[in-house]
């Protein structure tokens, strides 16, 4: 499992190629899945110590990242998008899926990570330890909120669950 998924996750193109890498994984992982959902993308903000990779509002479909991560890892580390899209994709997943809990979450995830990528993944390390990345994720004595909220949705994010087209 761990091969074909690590090949998946360089082979994607887009976040929504990553997404469906992220579902493969929890449903070999849990026996578990869940269709139907949309990506947002927004500025979500920034700050030096700490930041919002992304957040489910439970009750919705819709899965929430932070532009500004994506854009900054983009710039200092692009190989590290895919892990990191992956590990925010995960979390977030498995908060859609009725997990709650968020120390069950970080813990689920690195296990998922883990299990379907190796130990040895980036996506797993940061699973195991965000904060030593985060010099790639956020900007440096850089501290802001958005001015405007807004979400873009991301077109043809959640295609697996899709059986027709309208």
């Amino acid at each position: 499992m761990q091969k074909e998924l690590r090949i998946q996750l360089e082979e994607a193109e887009t976040l929504a190629d990553v997404f469906e890498v992220v579902k493969a994984a929890v449903l070999k992982s849990t026996g578990k899945s869940r269709g139907g959902l949309m990506l947002g993308l927004a500025d979500l903000g920034n700050h030096p110590q700490g930041f919002l990779g992304g957040f489910f509002t439970i009750g919705s479909n819709v899965i929430v990242m932070n532009k500004t991560p994506l854009q900054r890892i983009r710039e200092t580390k692009p190989k590290l998008y895919k892990p990191y899209a992956f590990f925010v994709l995960l979390h977030e997943y498995l908060h859609s899926l009725g997990y709650l809990d968020e120390e069950l979450v970080v813990s689920r995830t690195l296990e998922i990570s883990k299990k379907s990528l190796g130990e040895d993944h980036p996506a797993t390390r940061i699973a195991a330890d965000i904060r030593g990345f985060m010099k790639s994720l956020v900007y440096p004595e850089v501290a802001w909120k958005p001015d405007r909220e807004g979400i873009e949705i991301v077109e043809g994010f959640d295609r697996s669950s899709v059986t027709y087209i309208g």
